[in-house]
């Protein structure tokens, strides 16, 4: 299968998980890919922090000199810890912000010239805690939400300028990220309020799944799609 050939794509946090699933598949089937990571040494996954606008601003830039332009851009990037929201500093919600919300608007940015003149498509990794209230997790629940509404909000404004905007929005994905968050989560957690976020579905979803529902998006299937959340919640919202 070759959909994306002759297609430039560029991947925010591509270094692992969902964004590395996605570069992988994107490629697969006759993409440029150019991922982007903190852990990124500059080779074949450029290194570039989404939270630093000097930073968005040189990669973005990196990418369309390497690519000659931008087709689709996926913002994958994401944080997310535990906390009791009476014990969430500060810093660790601005940090939420940051990456989750500010990230995606500064690459969309940056990168909507490129877009623009490309008709290109934009699609953002929100989350099913941007739709509906999950405990222990006000800091990323605020950010996916903005996230949500900035997808809708651009979908509107861009849609006479060709680029679509699209956002799917997964519940717990089997990702490294995931395996981190459990290390954060208080000890006196209520298992009921935990169990809200349980899918009906006995297997979890899969990055690759999530890099499947971001490549139809992106695709000449989905062009009458924008504004859109898809989601891969295994029944979650039923």
């Amino acid at each position: 299968m070759t959909r994306f050939a002759g297609k430039t794509v560029l991947i925010t946090g591509a270094g692992s998980g969902i964004g590395k699933s996605t570069a992988e598949l994107f490629a697969a089937e006759g993409a440029q890919v150019v991922g982007v990571d903190l852990t990124g040494d500059g080779g074949e996954l450029l290194h570039g922090d989404v939270s630093d606008p000097a930073s968005v601003t040189s990669f973005v830039a990196a990418a369309i000199e390497r690519l000659g332009g931008i087709d689709i851009l996926a913002n994958v990037a994401g944080i997310v810890r535990f906390s009791h929201v009476e014990e969430t500093t500060l810093e660790d919600w601005n940090q939420h912000l940051a990456v989750n919300l500010t990230g995606p608007f500064l690459v969309s940015q940056a990168a909507l010239p490129s877009l623009i003149e490309r008709k290109g498509s934009i699609i953002n990794v929100a989350s099913i805690a941007g739709l509906k209230g999950q405990a222990y997790t006000a800091a990323y629940c605020a950010a996916k939400g903005g996230l949500v509404m900035l997808t809708k909000s651009m979908a509107l404004e861009l849609a006479a300028k060709g680029v679509r905007v699209n956002a799917v929005c997964p519940s717990s994905v089997m990702t490294p990220l995931v395996h981190g968050v459990a290390s954060t989560m208080p000890t006196d957690i209520d298992p009921g309020l935990l169990g809200r976020l349980g899918s009906v579905l006995p297997e979890w979803v899969t990055p690759e799944e999530i890099a499947e529902s971001i490549a139809y998006l992106a695709s000449p299937a989905a062009r009458s799609i924008t504004g859109t959340t898809l989601l891969i919640d295994g029944g979650t919202q039923s």
